[in-house]
């Protein structure tokens, strides 16, 4: 069994911040990556940020400078701060790890469940 557990949305006000969490659980053989993808009613889910075992980040241009990703390797979770929040970003956060698990030769990507961040006006 494989576990991505997200914790830490909620509503905010604009310009406020809040610090998502997501811890990986399971079968895990390797993650090579982790990062957060974002869901707005109607629209693709899309890329927020990503970040590698070795510290690599990937970043929305919509959110440089405002959200940062960080992750613990040792606890297998990745957090993702956001600061200045905007009514944009109200939408449903995914956690996602890719790598290697128990039971697949191949890479496989997991979503956790999605944790909801509304930011009001």
């Amino acid at each position: 069994q494989v576990q991505l557990v997200e914790s830490g949305g909620g509503l905010v006000q604009a310009g406020g911040s809040l610090r998502l969490s997501c811890a990986a659980s399971g079968s895990i053989v390797r993650i090579d990556a982790m990062g957060w993808y974002r869901q707005a009613p109607g629209k693709q889910r899309e890329l927020v940020a990503v970040i590698t075992t070795g510290g690599s980040t990937n970043y929305a241009d919509s959110v440089k400078g405002r959200f940062t990703i960080s992750r613990d390797n040792a606890k297998n979770t990745v957090y993702l701060q956001m600061n200045s929040l905007k009514p944009e970003d109200t939408a449903v956060y995914y956690c996602n790890a890719d790598g290697l698990w128990v039971g697949s030769p191949n890479r496989l990507s997991y979503w956790g469940q999605g944790t909801q961040v509304t930011v009001s006006s």
